[in-house]
């Protein structure tokens, strides 16, 4: 039976509990742009665009989602705490702007620890130490 090139890890992060599989044949030899994001990355990209406050059609664009994909991230975000929501006036209208809270923050800044740990490609048995 061969082995199989999917890892599994198990990871807290800010008190969510978030399954991670890495395909460590999924991306070998693709550029960034060709190969599909997951839902991390998404989030990161939406968390990172927020972080000065943006309207949802700015946050969509930037983070290049479909309508339906932002209204489902969204509200998503802000009921777990990374977004909060604010109606402001712009000109004559009320517009919605959506800015990453500390939680947000504390999350990209996880991630981003993660992605680095990862990219040092230790072996599975051997600790980091440091």
């Amino acid at each position: 039976m061969e082995s199989s090139s999917i890892r599994f890890f198990l990871i807290q992060i800010i008190g969510s509990v978030v399954l991670f599989s890495i395909d460590e044949e999924r991306d070998g030899g693709m550029k960034d742009s060709e190969r599909r994001r997951d839902r991390h990355e998404i989030i990161a990209e939406i968390l990172k665009t927020a972080v000065n406050g943006k309207i949802k059609t700015h946050i969509m664009y930037r983070a290049k989602l479909s309508y339906s994909q932002i209204n489902e991230y969204l509200p998503l975000l802000v009921e777990k705490g990374f977004l909060e929501n604010t109606k402001v006036m712009r000109g004559k209208q009320r517009a919605l702007v959506y800015r990453t809270t500390s939680r947000g923050l504390q999350f990209m800044d996880n991630l981003d620890s993660l992605h680095k740990l990862w990219t040092r490609s230790l072996p599975l048995n051997q600790e980091v130490v440091g």
